[in-house]
């Protein structure tokens, strides 16, 4: 990006009206909300679509046959197909989606209930050991639970490249064998903000593997085309997304191996959550992931840019995407780093004083301990510029 800060001035008039429809930020101008990576906060029609929901049509789906339960029947398969449409579904007569209570238990409803269809004894997959616990978790835990059934997968670990956090296709081209079944895999990394690039994981592993995709830090952030990826699962959390805790989605291509059922009895699904789901995807598309990344990467850059020259910091991921003008910006709305004396946990309780409400500690990535702690800057459309020149003054200071 060459010149963020023109970037954000030609944005401006557009972001200044979305930032107003966010009651909590604009109901608090002394504070600096920057943990959206943890949870989006959400926009007024968002939370109109819940009060009406919940004062005019309120039931249980698909359990009745009086209007307030058809109505709540309807809602529930409308926003399956939004879903398809919001991720530019390029076959949604074949696919399926499957509402779930975020991203975690979408990743853990796609090993538990559908890998046991897919791998035979002795049948490989490749997980993310450097990503979310969410994304690697679940695998290990489906390896145990098959092993203890008599039958016994590899588990091998996805490369990535040291100090950067990318994954390394000419090395995953040489892990993956002839018994690889599955890779697991991240869309944006929850503690880098990079864009993993999963083409080239497709194109190290062919076109006959199954990938399963983490999107929780996409879906909401950025546009996000499933027929461009080609990827067999996309999972993401509502409550990343603008919507309301406790609701997700598992998008299922329908394309490589078993037909995707999730086991077990289907229960009442969370019907007010989907409700907000639909609201968040209609409000996502008005305001247009296009620019909300424009916006959030230009301020991503402001921040890096600034941040990578003052000596007692840290940044954290790919040392060449720091500078403003780097052709290799990819941080979208993520910016990690650590203060070389003070503690992660100290520099947020700080920030916090003055603030500025971030996330320090380990961020829930897999291998590492509060010892590993870092400061997680996370942006979204109603962030500012000016929020951001503000940070770096006080970081500036804390030198």
């Amino acid at each position: 990006m060459e010149d963020p800060a023109a970037e954000l001035e030609s944005l401006a008039s557009w972001q200044r009206p979305l930032r107003a429809q966010f009651p909590i930020v604009a109901g608090n101008p002394g504070l600096a909300y920057l943990d959206s990576a943890a949870t989006s906060q959400k926009p007024r029609a968002v939370l109109d679509a819940v009060q009406t929901y919940l004062t005019t049509a309120n039931a249980n789906a698909g359990r009745g046959s009086y209007p307030w339960a058809n109505s709540t029947t309807s809602l529930v398969e409308r926003t399956r197909d939004r879903v398809k449409e919001f991720l530019g579904d390029p076959v949604p007569e074949r696919s399926s989606v499957h509402f779930t209570s975020g991203a975690s238990e979408g990743l853990r409803t796609v090993a538990r209930d559908w890998l046991p269809g897919l791998v035979e004894d002795g049948d490989e997959i490749v997980v993310p050991y450097a990503d979310h616990q969410a994304n690697l978790a679940p695998w290990l835990e489906a390896r145990d639970l098959l092993a203890r059934q008599g039958v016994r997968i590899l588990v091998r670990e996805l490369p990535c490249r040291q100090g950067s956090g990318d994954y390394d296709p000419q090395a995953l081209a040489r892990a993956a064998g002839p018994r690889t079944r599955l890779v697991a895999a991240t869309h944006v990394h929850h503690v880098y903000g990079a864009d993993m690039n999963v083409h080239r994981v497709r194109e190290a592993v062919g076109p006959d593997v199954a990938i399963c995709l983490d999107a929780a830090q996409s879906v909401g952030h950025l546009p996000v085309s499933a027929a461009g990826l080609d990827v067999d699962f996309l999972v993401f959390s509502g409550h990343k997304a603008l919507a309301l805790p406790g609701t997700g989605a598992v998008w299922a291509r329908g394309l490589r191996g078993p037909a995707f059922r999730p086991g077990g009895w289907r229960g009442t699904p969370n019907t007010v959550g989907i409700a907000s789901l639909a609201a968040a995807l209609d409000w996502l598309d008005a305001a247009g992931t296009d620019r909300i990344e424009r916006w959030t990467t230009a301020l991503a850059s402001l921040l890096t840019d600034r941040l990578s020259r003052l000596d007692a910091y840290e940044v954290l991921g790919c040392r060449t995407s720091l500078a403003a003008d780097s052709a290799v910006q990819r941080r979208s709305s993520i910016v990690t780093f650590r203060h070389r004396e003070i503690s992660a946990q100290d520099l947020g309780f700080i920030l916090f004083s003055r603030g500025f409400m971030v996330r320090s500690d380990d961020h829930c990535q897999a291998g590492r301990s509060v010892r590993d702690g870092s400061v997680r800057v996370s942006l979204h459309v109603y962030n500012t510029p000016e929020e951001v020149r503000e940070l770096l003054t006080l970081l500036t200071e804390l030198q």
